[in-house]
């Protein structure tokens, strides 16, 4: 069974999973103190790679190098800054300028880390449950359109395979002008097929009456006391968040003078809550785990 299904955050009611994602990239895209996205990276980390197993933890290797060349690339496009390490092409590579592309860096690895969290936890049925009654339409449009990427990616797959096995596709000799060739081939089936599927999904679609009349939708997520408890929490917990971005506690600046705002005193009770706030995931998906090996061990 993969992780995803084991999660106990993933079993909560989609309205608990959608309002903490909101809040997990909605504060790390405003937030740019370096002490914040450090404690975000932490906590996207820990449950991305629960979630994800071993794909998870290659996953963030892979993304080591990415932020590496993003922190040293950064001061060679923005020169501001007071303490100059060294000259590149006659251009000042600023201390300010490397520490800053460290924290944007840093914010894209966490942003990118929650999406897929966020991917993993967030299934179609969960949306069309959260905005199917709202806005039907547009939520299955966002469906459609959603899917079409990754179905798309798959069935290139199936037509180069196809190709392959029947001798129409390149092989690893061919010459550029071959694999070009089979690749608008390719290209060429994948948007017939596209489109017969549009058609087909349409005729469907009118033949079931949609649109003729209001739509009903089936619930299988019911709310219960413990995404209540969750949702009072995670309200409380990120009033405490905009409270402290408000007062200014998160307020960082990098260039052309580098000034960051000290986590004490009551911004310190701001970040203890922003901490709180994105550990709920990891720590329910620890919590049910430990509670699973002790129930193991008394049988």
């Amino acid at each position: 069974m993969k992780n995803e299904e084991n999660d106990a955050f993933s079993r909560c009611h989609p309205s608990v999973g959608f309002l903490f994602f909101v809040g997990a990239i909605g504060f790390g895209a405003m937030i740019l103190h370096p002490i914040y996205i450090l404690a975000s990276g932490l906590f996207a980390v820990s449950y991305y790679c629960l979630l994800k197993g071993a794909k998870g933890i290659r996953m963030v290797f892979f993304s080591i190098p990415v932020f590496l060349f993003l922190t040293f690339a950064n001061p060679l496009v923005n020169h501001d800054g007071q303490r100059v390490l060294t000259y590149v092409f006659g251009k000042p590579y600023t201390l300010e300028a490397l520490i800053y592309g460290m924290v944007i860096a840093g914010m894209l690895i966490v942003m990118l880390l929650w999406a897929g969290c966020y991917n993993a936890v967030m299934t179609s049925d969960k949306f069309m449950t959260l905005f199917g009654g709202m806005i039907p339409t547009l939520s299955m449009l966002l469906l459609m359109v959603l899917r079409l990427v990754p179905n798309m990616i798959r069935k290139i797959g199936q037509l180069a395979g196809a190709r392959k096995c029947i001798g129409r596709g390149a092989g690893e000799n061919a010459t550029k002008k071959e694999k070009a060739v089979d690749s608008l081939n390719v290209l060429s089936a994948l948007m017939t097929w596209a489109l017969e599927g549009g058609v087909i999904t349409a005729d469907s679609m009118k033949a079931r009456g949609y649109g003729t009349n209001k739509r009903t939708a089936f619930q299988m997520h019911t709310m219960k006391n413990r995404d209540r408890v969750l949702l009072a929490l995670m309200a409380v917990l990120a009033a405490a968040v905009i409270w402290l971005i408000a007062a200014g506690g998160t307020a960082a600046d990098y260039t052309p003078v580098m000034n960051i705002t000290p986590v004490t005193g009551n911004h310190l009770l701001g970040f203890l809550a922003y901490c709180v706030f994105l550990s709920l995931p990891t720590v329910l998906y620890i919590k049910e785990a430990v509670q699973w090996h002790i129930s193991r061990s008394r049988i």
